[in-house]
């Protein structure tokens, strides 16, 4: 009897990735990239001289079906695998990112009416634009004493489903009509491979305030948001909702045509990036967080029951793994923090000393940084270059750097982004630990931990903890190639529950950080300081950064409007 595979695609924020998987041992046959051709939309809508507001980031949804198209011919071909033995396949993408369609799917972007729309396109997850619609659902909660809201750790983020979609009904009322489903990116894909809409547990519960046992918050919360909105769930969306592991359906003819795979075979249903790694991380129970960094940080940990855990991302039952109380929290900016760093501030000389020796600069200035002591440098960063998640929940926090003198050198400043982001994280372990929810062990996925060494030990020596590293780069690919062997089944080669699949195909590498004694003495000094500063300009003491951030966008509104 000849082997069984699965394929997992990640749909990532720059690209898609599509792994094919042997169910017997986990072992990665063969790999493919694509570039979405558009990219992140951040600045004026493709083809057009439209300009983006502040806060924007768009995506066009045919480039995930590009994606599809383009990948999973390219696994075949290099792997040699015949279609046959391909049983299952899985998929996970960035969330909360939605987007409006028409009845049968058609986005309402693709249609010649309303491409010139922006709220017409997919609105990505860090598309941040919401956020007054999110200050305004929160007041309104709050207000209502919805009892839900203690369950996303008091707070509902612009990142998630209804603030957007309240962002279209406010700003572009004709979108919102136009859209006969407003409908996650997870969920939107797999219709466009099964031909099938359905919505999954894991985006439905923590970007879309929805439960097992309670389901979606009443239509008179959504009146009260706005008239327009009571039904907008049975009117848009779906309270028809799928666990995770579910097969959604099978593969269309046409999607078998483009993909070289047979009609009819087995699809998951959606999961999201994050929340699919944590089985791919070896984890099925409780006390173990797992920790996806890539641009962002999603960490995850499951616990026996539900807890409340203030700015936590929610407290999802099932959310991740099947019966057990799945917990999120997450930062916004740690890859995407160094990547603006090392395009915007490092100086010719460096990048002339990297290429001469064949370095990329990120691995030039981790060189130059793992010569510093820790404390050396003198400088102290906040990790808000792109809002914070977690535990503030709030998208209108910016960067912060303090220490600097002129002699402050780039590999300085690096290390001190790196040691920030390591804060952060140290700041949500301990609210989690401080109301009943356990981490024991910390794993670390993604694609950080596999580059950045330094990054690694410098989270273990801030946190006091050790790091295990899941053994691939392809957590979330793996995780869905995983999901894809449930959804398929035991009797057709794949596994009945996702704890049997993390039994044969999940693995960790060797390597383990432990944190070093001396250089956690000296970080639980700088925490300190870092704590200070995180109170002081993120609850409210000193909103200077919300005060410049609010007259940018001032200053922005007023020149688009002359140039109009």
């Amino acid at each position: 009897m000849s082997d069984k595979y699965a394929i997992g695609i990640d749909f990532g924020t720059e690209s898609a990735r599509a792994v094919l998987v042997r169910l017997a041992d986990g072992a990665e046959i063969a790999s493919a990239v694509h570039e979405y051709a558009d990219g992140v939309i951040d600045e004026r809508l493709p083809g057009t001289d439209i300009r983006l507001e502040p806060d924007w980031a768009l995506q066009n949804p045919l480039d995930y079906v590009a994606a599809v198209k383009a990948t999973i011919p390219q696994v075949l071909a290099q792997s040699g695998v015949a279609p046959q033995d391909v049983i299952g396949i899985g998929t996970d993408f960035t969330a909360c990112t939605m987007l409006p369609t028409k009845a049968d799917g058609t986005p309402l972007c693709a249609l010649p009416e309303f491409h010139d729309k922006p709220h017409a396109w997919v609105k990505l997850w860090k598309h941040h634009a919401a956020q007054p619609e999110a200050n305004y659902l929160n007041q309104v909660a709050e207000e209502r004493g919805e009892p839900w809201l203690s369950r996303y750790g008091g707070k509902i983020s612009s990142e998630w489903f209804f603030p957007k979609a309240l962002q279209i009904l406010n700003e572009a009322p004709e979108i919102y009509e136009a859209a006969d489903r407003l409908i996650e990116a997870a969920d939107w894909i797999i219709w466009q491979l099964t031909g099938v809409e359905t919505r999954n547990s894991c985006t439905a519960g923590y970007k879309a305030i929805w439960s097992k046992a309670d389901g979606f918050p009443s239509p008179d919360f959504f009146a009260a948001l706005h008239p327009r909105m009571r039904h907008i769930v049975r009117e848009k969306m779906s309270e028809d909702i799928l666990p995770l592991g579910a097969r959604a359906g099978g593969l269309t003819a046409e999607m078998a045509a483009a993909t070289g795979l047979l009609e009819g075979t087995a699809v998951a249903v959606a999961n999201v990036d994050a929340h699919v790694a944590v089985p791919a991380a070896t984890v099925t129970g409780p006390g173990r967080m797992v920790m996806i960094m890539g641009t962002s940080t999603c960490h995850m940990v499951v616990g026996e029951r539900p807890a409340i855990v203030p700015g936590m991302c929610g407290v999802v039952e099932d959310g991740i793994l099947p019966d057990f109380a799945g917990f999120e929290a997450g930062q916004s900016c740690v890859g995407d923090h160094f990547a603006w760093f090392v395009e915007n501030c490092v100086p010719a000389a460096y990048a002339a000393e990297a290429q001469e020796r064949g370095l990329s600069l990120h691995q030039l200035l981790e060189e130059k940084a793992s010569a510093l002591a820790v404390g050396e440098s003198g400088l102290l960063a906040l990790d808000w270059w792109n809002g914070n998640r977690s535990v503030l929940v709030d998208v209108d926090l910016t960067g912060l750097l303090i220490g600097a003198t002129l002699a402050t050198k780039p590999e300085e400043i690096y290390r001190a982004l790196i040691e920030a982001t390591a804060y952060g994280t140290r700041v949500i372990v301990e609210a989690f630990e401080e109301h009943g929810v356990a981490v024991n062990e910390l794993v670390a996925a993604g694609g950080l931990p596999e580059r950045n060494e330094l990054l690694m030990q410098i989270y273990a020596d801030v946190t006091g903890r050790e790091f295990k590293v899941v053994g691939t780069s392809q957590a979330g690919a793996l995780g869905s190639a995983m999901h894809g062997a449930v959804a398929a089944g035991a009797a057709a080669g794949g596994y009945d529950t996702i704890a049997q699949a993390a039994a044969h195909m999940a693995h960790l590498k060797d390597r383990v950080y432990r944190p070093i004694a001396a250089h956690t003495q000296v970080y639980d000094r700088l925490y300190r300081e870092y704590v200070t500063l995180h109170d002081y300009f993120g609850r409210g003491e000193n909103d200077v950064m919300k005060r410049l951030k609010a007259l940018r966008a001032e200053i922005v509104a007023a020149r688009l409007s002359e140039s109009a």
